[in-house]
């Protein structure tokens, strides 16, 4: 076999990168998802494409983990507990009874599917649960892109709960996927004591684990700037903020590796480390949030068109047919029965917020790399098991990608959400005892006065940019204020 040169290896690399950002910049033009924008470049320059060689299994299962641990932990960095608190109970039960019933009701589908003598694929019952399993969660990478690509707000907490349960629920899915491999795998039966044992040690090693380790990475970053590796007269700030954040992305996947180790779910721990570190008290917070967003943002870049590489499109035009029936399944029934029945003890969540979350049970690359599992392991099947699984995820995100805002809207669970500061490009250091606000300024605010030195403002405040529809003016106390006018004002702690 000719070995590949890394310059070849790079050019590659590199081609496939721009290539992906560039096809990623038209998304919004042509209304698909940017993650399956990059999906589809990685298929264009695949084996039936451009004819780009990847087949590596276990590296993308390695590169996927690692992937998948940047975008939890982004994910839960960007989580803050005042807006799940109120959510924390319906996301978890969604994150855990909905994941198992989604499995269950797919799962009996496939093996009723697997009966008939049209279909080509013939799954025990057993692995027709564990092709339910790869794709039972919802896919963070997804739902995070999807929900921060819209500035518009959603009713009813619907937006926190959603992205606790996309980024809470992939260790659900991932256990149950294991667990089926190995009854697969070996003749051991499946014993619920066994597997209610097994769920157990890895929430609650991985729940410790998460806790403790985000504890550790925000007490390290504290001793970090007192032995003088913050701003001072000597370091330049931006580089002590580029140092603090590479200390936690290694604190991220020493979380992951060592709960793993323990025997605790890794992806649970790095989510909770995330949501620990983010409410946390870290010098640089907002430096450091920008360039683990950066980071994240190139993981799903590498993990989507690594994936759209690894899949033989025509492979997947034999089990089409057959795939297209589980995947409108999934969308129609299993998610939203799984969804309602999860949901049914929480009366205050409403009909409509119900078929909400059901119509955003997106797929991603988390089903399509737990789909690895089943191949490394030589289950029987395995490649039909990817294939139909990569079909239902391109699926989803067509269908339901697509259509999410335009949901909300039909539903009536869209409401205007504030502008955040971060909307002007205007930024103070986090040291400084003073924090940016907006306001969105309606005919209340004018109903005395419609100039600015007339406006009433708390103590300390003082508006120092105003956005006007796409203009920027810079405030005066003469300045006459306009309904929808966004004001952005920085205050006094």
């Amino acid at each position: 076999m000719e070995q590949v040169s890394t310059e070849n290896l790079l050019l590659a690399g590199s081609t496939l990168l721009v290539a992906g950002v560039l096809a990623g910049k038209s998304s919004h033009r042509v209304g698909l998802p940017l993650l399956l924008i990059f999906l589809l470049t990685g298929m264009a320059f695949g084996t039936d494409g451009l004819g780009m060689q990847f087949s590596d299994i276990h590296t993308a299962q390695s590169i996927g983990m690692v992937a998948l641990c940047v975008i939890l932990f982004s994910g839960g960095m960007g989580t803050k507990i005042s807006s799940i608190r109120l959510v924390v109970a319906p996301g978890l039960v969604l994150s855990t009874v909905g994941v198992l019933l989604t499995a269950l009701f797919t799962g009996l589908f496939i093996w009723w599917l697997s009966g008939m003598s049209w279909t080509n694929i013939h799954f025990p019952l057993v692995v027709s649960l564990l092709l339910a399993a790869t794709m039972s969660s919802t896919d963070s990478a997804s739902v995070f892109g999807i929900l921060g690509a819209h500035k518009t707000g959603l009713r009813h907490h619907l937006r926190p709960m959603l992205e606790l349960e996309s980024g809470s629920n992939d260790p659900m899915a991932y256990m149950l996927t294991i667990v089926l491999i190995e009854a697969a795998t070996t003749d051991t039966s499946l014993s619920v004591g066994h597997v209610v044992g097994e769920l157990l040690m890895q929430f609650g090693v991985g729940i410790a684990g998460g806790f403790l380790t985000g504890r550790l990475t925000v007490w390290l970053a504290s001793v970090y700037r007192r032995l003088g590796g913050a701003a001072s007269d000597s370091e330049d700030p931006a580089q002590a903020v580029a140092m603090t954040a590479i200390l936690i992305v290694g604190c991220v996947f020493f979380s992951f590796a060592a709960t793993t180790a323990l025997g605790g779910n890794g992806y649970l721990a790095v989510y909770l480390c995330g949501i620990t570190v983010g409410n946390g008290r870290v010098v640089g917070h907002r430096g450091i949030a920008k360039f683990i967003d950066g980071i994240t943002w190139l993981a799903q870049i590498v993990v989507f068109l690594m994936l759209g590489l690894l899949v033989n499109p025509h492979e997947m035009l034999s089990v089409a047919a057959v795939s297209l029936l589980i995947g409108v399944f999934m969308i129609v029934v299993g998610r939203p029965l799984s969804v309602f029945c999860s949901l049914m003890p929480f009366r205050s969540v409403g009909r409509r917020s119900k078929l909400f979350v059901s119509w955003v049970g997106l797929r991603g690359a988390v089903p399509i790399i737990f789909a690895t599992y089943p191949v490394v392991a030589h289950v029987e099947g395995a490649s039909q098991i990817f294939n139909i699984v990569f079909f239902v995820t391109i699926l989803s995100l067509l269908v339901q990608g697509t259509t999410v805002m335009a949901a909300a809207r039909r539903l009536g669970l869209v409401e205007r959400q504030e502008v955040s500061d971060d909307h002007f490009g205007v930024e103070i250091p986090d040291e400084l005892p003073t924090s940016l606000h907006t306001l969105t300024l309606t005919e209340a605010h004018l109903a005395n006065s419609d100039l600015l030195r007339d406006l009433e403002l708390p103590q300390g405040s003082l508006v120092i940019m105003i956005r006007r529809g796409g203009r920027y003016i810079v405030p005066n106390g003469r300045r006459r204020l306009q309904p929808s006018d966004v004001l952005l004002i920085i205050r006094e702690d």
